[in-house]
């Protein structure tokens, strides 16, 4: 046992005895307090995950790529099509698994611009950012 954890317990048999100081009373509360507060910022924190594949790169460097060669394109929406399609495998809801990612009112060919046009305005994010903003999108476009 830690030297944390050993003083914890000493505290406890004390408040459990009955012999408890103003101080032991404060750490006891103190340690309370920590543990509520970290625990409410962890639910908060948006969970990170290890992107891989074609479109895991900066806006910046996709920008450069279509610079050189514009039909580059495709294969970035190749890769943005199997992401969102992993999304709706995952999705917990009926609602969510029903996104058609092909709308008649939202074609492909508008949702390779709006990737395009998402990069261009936003050269320091990623553009699996734009992907998750065209999903919301999509998602949007269903309701």
């Amino acid at each position: 046992m830690d030297w944390r954890a050993d003083g914890l317990v000493r505290c406890w048999e004390r408040c459990s005895l009955g012999r408890v100081g103003k101080l032991e009373t404060f750490r006891i509360k103190a340690a309370g307090a920590v543990f509520a507060c970290l625990s409410v910022a962890t639910l908060g924190r948006a969970q990170t995950v290890n992107i891989v594949g074609l479109g895991a790169v900066t806006c910046e460097q996709f920008n450069s790529e279509v610079r050189q060669n514009f039909n580059i394109q495709r294969d970035y929406f190749a890769w943005a099509q199997g992401f969102m399609s992993g999304l709706l495998m995952r999705a917990s809801s009926e609602t969510e698994r029903n996104i058609d990612l092909n709308p008649t009112a939202f074609p492909l060919l508008k949702q390779v611009e709006f990737l395009r046009e998402f990069c261009e305005q936003n050269s320091q994010k990623d553009y699996s950012d734009g992907v998750a903003d065209l999903y919301r999108a999509l998602r949007e476009s269903k309701k």
